[in-house]
């Protein structure tokens, strides 16, 4: 049998390649690994997106990691604090070290004969590919494409006189500071950028085809203090991780069990912030259930003040066409404008964009089940990290990369080098991975893996049942054939 490069190639060098490679050096010391990253830096969204105001949307006592925890005050805390943490997390345990940058994944082949995969990797700065081997291959890759966001065909664009600007490439040499900018959007980072640029902009319009629910939440956890007052400082960590995971799932199945109370008191909220001077009705009442798009956070409630305050409005109205100096609405009215800021969202990019293939098949990602959401049905030694979409990324993520070290212990106890999950239930049915009804995920739900009807083939959303599964359960479970 033919020896690898290397045991496990970890690919993507951001949150969950970090992750990955600490449970690896932790619960599987024996295994050898090496992280590539196709970028010149590790961190992944949080080194690529620069945007003025760039921020978590989730607590970071749960989007930290459990072996590392936050210290910052700041339970909702800005990129360049969340990627100083993940430097800070790569240096203290020696993973740094094992990071090659440029180095993209272009194609990954399985031989059962060799029970290896033969890689094909990219050198991003000359475009030379080389090939290495490895027995088990781990994606860290995130879900969306880095190189472009994703921006909407809108009549007119090249008539625009000024900046048209889409977020995930943000200019750094881009001055807003007295200028009229329109923001398109109304997901997490048009609420992020709106208060952020009405600082020093002119005034600032976030124009919405649709509204998006907006909760307001504290930037700093007074919880979190109480109980780091009374409890030593890893044990406060524990408890605020946990009491933000109890409240953060009991106010998910809240929305999805009584969506109509939900509504009504996220409206309400928002509604209390805004006081009387903006219409909440028209503007902060989507036509979709809680939860069935991702809630937006809004610290300390600065969307909700820039708007009181009237350095930035709200406008509801789809674009008929962009004009030299701004945009002009179904409506008829006109938006004037100096810049204008696309935060249209992403492109879907599963496993990298990596090609598969599998003894001479190619992977067909839509033909494909997701088994325990991170490894593929009839797809030996590869799993992925994808987290949680009504929580922290990093709580399911985590336990992945728990899991997988449990799986590489266990083949390597019983001699073993190849494991596959073989889904032959004629009672599961197939069923969307992501029930969700966001733009992105309509766009490209049609070509990503498929989840199952039961378990273990079943996504489930739900932190406390993934970690009785992930971290207790059987790893021989009978769907994992071994040899």
């Amino acid at each position: 049998m033919k020896s690898p490069s290397v045991d496990v190639l970890i690919v993507g060098a951001g949150l969950s390649g970090i992750g990955a490679a600490y449970y690896l050096k932790t619960l599987s010391p024996r295994r050898t690994f090496t992280i590539i990253e196709a970028r010149e830096r590790l961190g992944g969204t949080w080194d690529l997106f620069r945007y003025p105001g760039i921020r978590s949307d989730s607590d970071m006592y749960t989007f930290g990691f459990e072996f590392h925890p936050w210290k910052n005050p700041k339970a909702i805390a800005d990129g360049p604090s969340i990627l100083a943490y993940l430097k800070e997390t790569a240096r203290t345990f020696g993973i740094d070290e094992k990071m090659e940058f440029k180095r993209r994944l272009v194609r990954a082949s399985w031989s059962s004969e060799d029970s290896l995969w033969t890689v094909d990797v990219e050198d991003v700065a000359t475009g030379a590919v080389s090939q290495r081997t490895c027995r088990f291959l781990y994606l860290c890759a995130g879900y969306y494409e880095y190189e472009k966001g994703y921006t909407p065909d809108f009549a007119g664009r090249e008539r625009f006189g000024g900046p048209v600007v889409h977020p995930q490439h943000w200019p750094e040499e881009l001055d807003y500071a007295g200028k009229r900018v329109v923001i398109i959007g109304s997901g997490a980072t048009a609420v992020t950028l709106v208060p952020e640029l009405a600082k020093t902009a002119a005034h600032v319009t976030m124009l919405q085809r649709s509204p998006t629910y907006v909760m307001s939440r504290p930037e700093r956890d007074p919880l979190a203090r109480a109980i780091s007052s009374v409890f030593p400082a890893s044990a406060a960590f524990r408890v605020t991780r946990w009491k933000n995971v109890a409240l953060g799932m009991a106010f998910y199945n809240y929305c999805r069990r009584f969506p109509e109370h939900a509504k009504r008191l996220l409206v309400g909220a928002v509604k209390k912030e805004l006081g009387p001077g903006v219409d909440a009705a028209k503007h902060f009442t989507p036509r979709y259930d809680p939860w069935n798009q991702r809630l937006c956070a809004v610290p300390d409630g600065d969307l909700f003040e820039a708007i009181r305050q009237g350095r930035a409005s709200v406008v509801t109205d789809t674009i008929e066409t962009f004009t030299e100096r701004g945009i002009t609405l179904a409506s008829g009215a006109e938006l004037e404008a100096d810049i204008i800021v696309t935060a249209t969202g992403f492109n879907l990019k599963f496993l990298g964009g990596a090609e598969l293939v599998v003894d001479g098949r190619k992977v067909e990602g839509k033909s494909t089940m997701v088994y325990r959401g991170m490894m593929l049905s009839d797809v030996p030694n590869l799993a992925f990290a994808i987290g949680y979409t009504n929580a922290s990324w990093t709580l399911k993520t985590d336990l992945t990369g728990k899991y997988v070290s449990r799986l590489l212990n266990h083949m390597e106890e019983h001699g073993q080098t190849k494991v596959v999950p073989v889904q032959d239930d004629p009672t599961v049915t197939p069923e969307p991975v992501i029930d969700f009804s966001s733009g992105y995920v309509l766009r490209s739900i049609e070509h990503i893996p498929r989840q199952g009807s039961k378990r273990p083939w079943r996504v489930y959303q739900n932190y406390v049942l993934d970690t009785l599964a992930l971290g207790r359960g059987k790893i021989d479970d009978g769907v994992l054939r071994f040899a």
